[in-house]
């Protein structure tokens, strides 16, 4: 009788729970209400095929208790209740199955009038390239990929010429446009997911994988890696900001394009080109930079600070140390950190920019001009 009160007692606590719980889907902001629909399909489904299951148990737990004057019984076969259950269940798989798949249907089929940006995933870090204004893709490839060249476009490809090139986490776009997303993954498997939009793709290396969605409500809505891609995999994220046309065409005119790039075009300042090369590079996946806990040491007031090392010495924080942690980051391994830190690349003028945007989030050093690798 007791568990037979408990298998009860848990069909109204999950039922309750469900409309009284404090987790629900955050407001939708794209086309994709559909997948919402189909979700609710799923869960009445399945909540029904829960309780009566359960209920089911309670009352055989209830009815049939322990009694030594009842023998148990042996029923060879029950037609009729097989073609009950066949049926239901039948019916019930129908129901789970038919919406998902018109909605993948819709899902993979891209209207003839939506724009394409490309987002490119790597550990840990989200990177974008939209068309210029032949509204082609020039032509890509991992063997061209280097420091300048991060998308690996090809240079003699007049198409990609005109391509932009958005570095950094953050994209934008453009209100009740029908938008194709473009997937690429330079090394292993992430998923470009942002909640608001409820539509999501993996990435998959070797593969351009694709979706679609068009953005409804302006804002600002966080972009999710939903595919584990290694240790700092929790702080793959990124931003995409849907704006109105002019706030958008704004946006537009200030990003570079792969000429420019190729001619040596970037952003003005070397802090702000820093900030930026630590964005688009992972680094701020493992370094925090507003004082928050981090997997690799903060950012903030780092630099002129003494740091301890795991053998007991300390080092003072400086350009050199920073340099060589960068480029070097098992010689010298700070104490309560893991060295998961791989060695990085980086031109001599990189890492000045590394270097003075680190600086600059030093209050001590906030008055003092940035050193460079070229004084030393």
């Amino acid at each position: 009788m007791t568990f037979a009160v408990i298998l009860v007692a848990i069909v109204i606590a999950s039922v309750l729970f469900h409309f009284l719980s404090p987790w629900q889907a955050t407001p939708l902001a794209s086309n994709w209400g559909s997948i919402d629909t189909t979700i609710t399909i799923t869960l009445v489904i399945t909540g029904i095929f829960f309780v009566a299951i359960v209920i089911f148990m309670a009352y055989c737990v209830y009815k049939y208790q322990e009694d030594s004057n009842r023998k148990s019984e042996y029923k060879p076969e029950n037609k009729k209740l097989e073609w009950w259950l066949i049926g239901i269940t039948t019916v019930a798989i129908c129901g789970l199955l038919a919406p998902g798949l018109v909605v993948y249907n819709d899902f993979v089929h891209v209207p003839s009038n939506a724009v394409e940006f490309e987002a490119v995933g790597e550990q840990w870090r989200w990177s974008y390239r939209l068309p210029g204004t032949d509204e082609k893709f020039g032509r890509s490839s991992v063997s061209r990929m280097d420091e300048i060249n991060t998308f690996g476009l090809d240079p003699d490809d007049v198409d990609g010429q005109d391509d932009i090139l958005v570095a950094g986490n953050q994209m934008h776009l453009l209100v009740n446009q029908p938008t194709k997303v473009l997937l690429r993954s330079k090394d292993v498997l992430h998923d470009f997911y942002v909640p608001q939009f409820r539509a999501k793709m993996d990435l998959i290396p070797g593969q351009i994988t694709y979706f679609w969605f068009t953005p409804t409500v302006p804002g600002t809505f966080e972009i999710l890696c939903a595919e584990y891609c290694g240790i700092g995999h929790y702080n793959m994220r990124g931003e995409i900001i849907v704006d109105t046309a002019s706030d958008y065409q704004e946006w537009l005119s200030e990003q570079i394009t792969f000429a420019q790039v190729l001619t040596g075009g970037t952003v003005e300042g070397l802090v702000e080109q820093g900030q930026l090369l630590a964005s688009s590079r992972g680094c701020l996946a493992c370094h925090s930079v507003n004082g928050g806990p981090s997997l690799g040491p903060g950012w903030l007031d780092l630099f002129g600070s003494q740091e301890s090392l795991i053998d007991g010495s300390q080092v003072l924080v400086d350009a050199d140390y920073l340099i060589e942690s960068i480029i070097d980051p098992a010689v010298k391994i700070v104490a309560g950190y893991p060295p998961v830190m791989v060695a990085y690349q980086f031109s001599d003028e990189q890492l000045d920019s590394l270097v003075a945007y680190i600086e600059s989030l030093s209050t001590e050093s906030a008055d003092s001009p940035p050193k460079s690798i070229a004084e030393d």
